[in-house]
């Protein structure tokens, strides 16, 4: 007996109909772990956003050189340093420049060190790094080297970044899993009353040639619209409370936070596709899990 996409649709209706408090529980289950998740997903993906501005400022290393190294010795200490592993660049910084860019900082104030008799900055080397997880491997293998006077790191606030975001996403995770358990038992269950309440039905299919498949598909494609229903639910729940918090933060008085904040077209764009997948994920899972557990044919 062939499967017919049109029965089979039917079919799964009429259930969820039948049943329709146990699919509202479903539908309910299933938007309540997603929106978690998306709260979650959007908490991941703007701590990296952070974490990456946070990046582009600390992702160097300042080496202040000897003042007593020639131009030779300070070109083979830059040999060496562009040959660890992890050091994208090496970048040089005359004195002369690097007391430019300290009057230019220091704005109106800059008079204050047109009266140095001499420039008391050293020479130095701004090393940057492909990647900040490169951080404690580098700045280890600079303090071997021969010909620096000091090692200018962020390494501390380094290691609490890193430390933030990982306890972040394995909480993040860990929430998840933990939902998406919950969601697939409760949408088990409204599948198993379904099974259960045709029980005699397919019985009868059964001893009419119907095949394992054929009894099967309108079951699946119930546990799968409830997933996709419940991932439309959250979806627009986020996308709603998602740009009212954008904008609140972009107010004067968030401006400064704001500037690191995802927008909501491109976090929607990939929340979406990633509700969608999951929703339809733990409804087509849990009607798998019923009918082996429950359907006898």
């Amino acid at each position: 007996m062939t499967i017919k996409p049109i029965f089979t649709l039917r079919e799964a209706l009429k259930s969820l109909w039948r049943n329709r408090l146990m699919s509202i529980a479903s539908v309910s289950s299933v938007s309540a772990t997603l929106i978690i998740l998306g709260i979650i997903f959007a908490l991941i993906v703007n701590v990296n956003a952070s974490t990456q501005a946070a990046k582009d400022q600390i992702d160097s290393i300042k080496v202040y050189l000897l003042d007593e190294l020639t131009s030779e010795e300070s070109e083979a200490l830059q040999n060496e340093i562009e040959a660890i592993a992890g050091v994208e660049t090496v970048s040089y910084e005359n004195k002369v420049d690097a007391l430019a860019k300290m009057q230019a900082s220091w704005k109106e104030n800059a008079y204050m060190l047109e009266g140095l008799e001499k420039n008391p900055l050293p020479n130095s080397f701004i090393v940057y790094l492909t990647d900040i997880y490169y951080s404690e491997s580098v700045l280890a293998s600079l303090e071997k080297l021969e010909g620096i006077e000091q090692i200018k790191s962020n390494q501390d606030t380094v290691a609490k970044l890193l430390l933030f975001t990982d306890l972040i996403r394995k909480a993040g995770l860990t929430i998840i899993f933990v939902l998406i358990a919950i969601s697939t038992f409760i949408i088990h269950n409204t599948i198993k009353l379904a099974v259960n309440a045709r029980h005699r039905e397919i019985n009868i299919m059964k001893y009419v040639g119907a095949t394992n498949w054929f009894i099967r598909w309108p079951f699946l494609t119930e546990g799968t619209i409830l997933g996709l229903v419940g991932a439309g639910v959250s979806a627009m729940i986020m996308k709603i409370g998602y740009e009212y918090i954008f904008n609140v933060l972009h107010s004067d008085f968030f401006v400064l936070i704001a500037a690191y904040i995802v927008k909501p077209e491109v976090l929607m764009k990939d929340l979406i596709f990633l509700f969608v997948v999951i929703g339809a994920g733990i409804g087509a899972l849990g009607s798998i899990w019923s009918m082996r557990k429950y359907l006898n044919v």
